[in-house]
């Protein structure tokens, strides 16, 4: 797979693509729907297949003082664009220049001249251009005066509700990462680069590795079962991880802590993958640290088991 930076140095070799176009922050069950109408669009016109995606976030440049919101990282994302069969990443820089442009004008600049596109399909409630005045319905009109086909997939939902990363965010703040994994089609992951922290774990049994938790939604306050993939190793390791703010030894600062089962090397600069597969408990202080020990070994035990229960039997 190619990943192009912005729209205007597109050689021939990413001219003619069919692209699904939008902000694909998880790639969750309903952006595949898109990619999949995009893909039956690309083989009927026999295009390569594409994803444009908006970077940063519109979200990001209107609102930078926002709170964290990023699902999946960038490398992780097109990890899995790349599985479902997308051949080019066009990564369009949004920018104040493309904030103000018309419909019409990003349809001629950006789709047109600047990635030479054959066909676009996004969600049927698509909005893009100044202010998001345009509509899918302009979108097939100004397709259709400029030889681009266009189309739209309906919305997947669960049978409540249409399944959208708005959501996903919200299951994720709750904690509720069963929820999660039906509405990402896979369990959230975070991604980060082993920091140095104060060593408190290792001085009562519990070493931890310590993430940054950077642009990513922040999750309920508490104790998770992870499965965390190390750079460089081909399988993952069952753990144990605590985000919050420590309120029995600090109750300040935001820290991200994972201690892995049965695991005693050195992980400072490596870049670990953390799933979060089950929300074990809320986040609490306890009385001293000898209370907080016991805790963490019934929490320790606890994720064991939940993994061990989701692995299946031996």
């Amino acid at each position: 797979m190619r990943v192009w930076a912005g729209y205007n140095a597109i050689d021939a070799g990413g001219r003619g693509c069919v692209i699904a176009l939008g902000n694909f922050d998880g790639v969750h069950a309903g952006h595949q729907v898109v990619i999949d109408r995009a893909r039956q669009l690309a083989q009927e016109m026999g295009a390569p297949l594409g994803v444009a995606l908006f970077q940063p976030h519109p979200r990001r440049f209107f609102a930078p003082d926002a709170p964290p919101f990023r699902i999946m990282s960038a490398r992780r994302r097109n990890a899995r664009l790349e599985a479902l069969g997308v051949a080019h990443v066009f990564q369009l820089e949004f920018d104040a220049a493309m904030a103000q442009m018309s419909p019409e004008i990003f349809v001629d600049t950006v789709l047109s001249a600047g990635l030479g596109v054959r066909g676009v399909v996004t969600g049927a409630d698509f909005h893009f251009g100044h202010r998001r005045a345009g509509t899918t319905a302009d979108l097939a009109r100004l397709g259709e005066a400029r030889g681009i086909r266009t189309d739209f997939a309906e919305l997947l939902d669960n049978g409540v509700d249409k399944i959208s990363s708005t959501r996903i965010r919200k299951a994720i703040a709750d904690g509720a990462m069963d929820a999660v994994k039906v509405l990402l089609g896979q369990s959230w992951v975070v991604e980060g680069t082993v920091a140095h922290g104060d060593k408190r774990g290792r001085t009562i049994g519990f070493p931890t590795a310590n993430l940054e938790m950077t642009d990513y939604v922040r999750p309920e306050h508490g104790v998770y079962a992870v499965r965390v993939g190390i750079d460089g190793e081909p399988a993952e390791r069952p753990g144990v991880a605590n985000f919050g703010y420590r309120p029995t030894v600090d109750g300040l600062t935001e820290r991200f802590e994972i201690h892995l089962f049965d695991f005693d090397g050195d992980l400072y600069g490596k870049t670990l993958s953390v799933g979060f597969e089950h929300f074990i408990r809320s986040e609490m202080k306890f009385d001293g640290l000898d209370a907080l020990k016991a805790q963490i070994a019934l929490d320790a035990q606890r994720a064991r088991d939940l993994l061990s229960a989701a692995a299946g039997p031996s």
